[in-house]
């Protein structure tokens, strides 16, 4: 039977309001046939599905989610766009509740005729119009056999304007319009808040998204073009001055400057950028202007992939989140039972009135909106600032992961150490007819041997003459032998390179030695220091001779060396700290250490943001920082603390709220005002990640 490659769409929602209408829609999605996965995001106001094609289309899902009340927009709409629409119906809702609410707090103080009548009239506009959305939800959910909190709020409200009408028309003075009004009016505001809120925590994204510029200057036939980004291709000649944005991912091919790519990798130092080197788009061209071939383009570069990185792990969902799932795919249909139990026991003490106002107030305040926003937005500020920092977090559940971490396995080559040979010393030895060599001469020497080398040592030694400012000679009848060195004629002499080592011999006399070694990265003790005052433990683990790997962990500081490690051997090492109840992130470049990276419980990629690391861990370090590890776990540590902060106080405004509002002691006013307050705090105290 074929089998069809399974996809994944992303879908805009529009009309969620609270957790319940989240779940409605995931466990609906979640039950179509061919779905695999399905996960609604009240945050984000996305539906994330996994599916089938072969078995179903997103024209299904669509579909399904309409059904449902609830609508897809073709895409998604601007971040302010709730927060405009919200203030609109807010400001009518004001402008008609103030005097409903001076007269039925009066209580016949201002003596005004036909007052039930013209709070009536005043209350309309906020019932048809402000409150609209809510009642039109409730109705949708309701033709489904489902409840959410538009439910608990058009009963509520609607429970008290409907007693209000019948006692006017019966020429009763006892009504509530007051209540329902103010009700509405606190929601909208409380919404209002909460979206400005909402857009802030989603600010890390758009502000990724904003960084490629819309157009980019190509070279057609020679003459400089500005063309929009989408019609750029693979292989065009960029031209980019200084100041500039970098439109597309590139290798330059003339020219040389300097880049800042501080807001895609957060490394603060421009880097500078020279033929053969690579630029990303949504970098900014410090100094000189140079041409790069266009190399990736469109959803192909590493700013997109970060864009869509981001995206996915602000729509996923954390572990811990799955209380507050449980916790109110049955809360809403509890809250009625509770609020029915409340206005029966008071109608069996009190008049119709209170008993209304009672079990109105417990609808209200009940109303699970905070529960639904105490995760996602979270995970939104946290995985957006993880980003900004070159810091990027796969989703919910590597974010949840990293704060249970309390060892940390590096892995030496290209982690500890800069993973390529470096010359840390040049010696000179002897003197000959014509003089002494100085160690300068020994190494420009050496340099113009290995000049078109292709050994990683060879590469070393040009590049240390370079960082000298060493001019090189041409070199003449050049030779190599496999594990021996290099032979070439310099400056009419005879230059010979020995290997393994880097012994320098000029006209058959041995001139100098060059020491050539994988030197640690500098911020690698300061990274260790900082692992181990979080209380983690700290490893490394390396192929090389046990000798070599305690040398390198004695400058980093690492305690704990596993050397001799053949790269299968990694797995096994990692199992065998899991086995000893050790959470483990392992820590590499995200290539040779993929099955290590897969094994451990977090893998976090070091590098910039090659494919491979990207696909490797759960975390990816996008400027190869050690430092960054530790910055990634502590940002863990506090988005997690944040998350439970939002669920104690998601679920404290109901616990503490529902009993007092049952016991007459909460007015629907306030009720109202309190849970508008819950889903302000939880967005407000997220931000605090920023």
């Amino acid at each position: 039977m074929k089998t069809t490659a399974p996809e994944r769409a992303d879908l805009p929602v529009s009309g969620m309001t609270c957790a319940a209408c989240a779940r409605t829609i995931e466990r609906t999605l979640a039950t179509t046939p061919g779905v695999s996965r399905a996960n609604v995001n009240l945050a984000t106001n996305t539906a994330t599905v996994e599916f089938d094609p072969g078995m179903v289309q997103v024209r299904d899902f669509v579909g399904a989610i309409e059904e449902l009340g609830f609508g897809v927009p073709e895409k998604a709409a601007p971040a302010d766009a709730a927060e405009r629409g919200y203030r609109r119906r807010l400001i009518v809702a004001a402008v008609f509740a103030a005097p409903v609410l001076a007269l039925g707090m009066s209580h016949g103080a201002l003596h005004v005729p036909y007052s039930p009548w013209i709070q009536l009239a005043l209350t309309l506009p906020v019932i048809l119009y402000a409150g609209a959305p809510f009642y039109l939800a409730a109705w949708s959910a309701l033709r489904h056999g489902a409840a959410n909190m538009n439910s608990l709020i058009s009963l509520g409200t609607g429970a008290a304007f409907l007693y209000s009408l019948v006692e006017t028309v019966r020429g009763r003075h006892d009504v509530y319009y007051e209540a329902a009004a103010v009700i509405v009016a606190l929601i909208l505001l409380g919404r209002t808040l909460e979206a400005r809120a909402r857009g802030k925590a989603g600010e890390a994204i758009r502000k990724l998204m904003d960084l490629q510029p819309p157009v980019a200057r190509v070279l057609r036939d020679g003459v400089e073009v500005e063309t929009p980004i989408d019609e750029v291709r693979a292989g065009d000649i960029v031209v980019v001055r200084p100041g500039e944005r970098i439109a597309v991912d590139g290798e330059v091919t003339e020219g040389e400057s300097a880049v800042d790519e501080s807001l895609l990798t957060g490394e603060s130092m421009p880097v500078d950028k020279r033929p053969g080197a690579t630029v990303f788009a949504g970098t900014i061209n410090c100094a000189g202007a140079f041409r790069y071939r266009a190399t990736k383009v469109g959803r192909g570069t590493l700013l997109q992939q970060m864009v869509e990185l981001v995206r996915q792990a602000q729509g996923s969902r954390a572990p811990v989140a799955r209380l507050a799932d449980v916790v109110s795919g049955y809360f809403t249909v509890t809250v009625l039972v509770l609020a029915l139990a409340t206005f029966g026991v008071w109608l069996w003490v009190a008049p119709f009135a209170v008993a209304m106002v009672n079990a109105v107030a417990v609808l209200i305040i009940a109303c699970p909106c905070a529960l639904g926003l105490a995760t996602p937005t979270a995970i939104m500020v946290g995985t957006g600032r993880g980003a900004q920092r070159g810091i990027l977090i796969k989703g919910g559940e590597a974010l949840e992961m990293a704060h249970k971490i309390d060892t940390v396995v590096l892995d030496k080559t290209g982690t500890v150490t800069e993973g390529k040979p470096r010359v840390t010393r040049v010696t000179a030895h002897g003197a000959f007819s014509e003089g002494s060599f100085s160690e300068n001469d020994v190494l420009r020497l050496a340099a113009s041997a290995e000049r078109y080398s292709e050994h990683p040592l060879g590469k070393a030694i040009v590049e240390a003459a370079r960082e000298r400012g060493l001019a090189l000679d041409d070199a003449a009848g050049f030779s190599a032998q496999a594990g021996h060195g290099v032979r070439a004629r310099v400056a009419d002499r005879e230059v010979v390179v020995g290997r393994p080592g880097a012994t320098v011999t000029i006209d058959g006399v041995l001139a100098g030695t060059i020491e050539i070694a994988d030197t640690i990265k500098p911020e690698a003790a300061e990274a260790v220091r900082r692992l181990r005052a979080m209380g983690i433990e700290v490893w490394m683990i390396t192929g090389d001779r046990a000798a070599t790997a305690e040398a390198v962990a004695r400058q980093a500081g690492i305690e704990h060396v596993l050397a001799d490690v053949l790269p299968a051997g990694k797995v096994a090492e990692i199992r065998k700290l899991q086995a000893a109840g050790h959470r483990v992130a392992m820590v590499g470049d995200g290539v040779n250490d993929a099955p290590a990276l897969a094994r451990a419980d977090l893998g976090i990629a070091m590098g910039s943001g090659a494919d491979a690391a990207m696909e490797a861990g759960g975390v990816t370090l996008m400027r190869g920082n050690l430092n960054g590890v530790a910055e990634a776990l502590e940002l863990s540590r506090r988005t997690m603390r944040i998350i439970r902060q939002n669920l104690f106080w998601a679920f404290a405004y109901n616990v503490i709220g529902i009993p007092v509002a049952a016991l007459g002691l909460l007015s629907p006013m306030l009720a109202s005002a309190a849970m508008a307050l819950s889903s302000v705090t939880v967005v407000t105290n997220s931000l605090r990640l920023k």
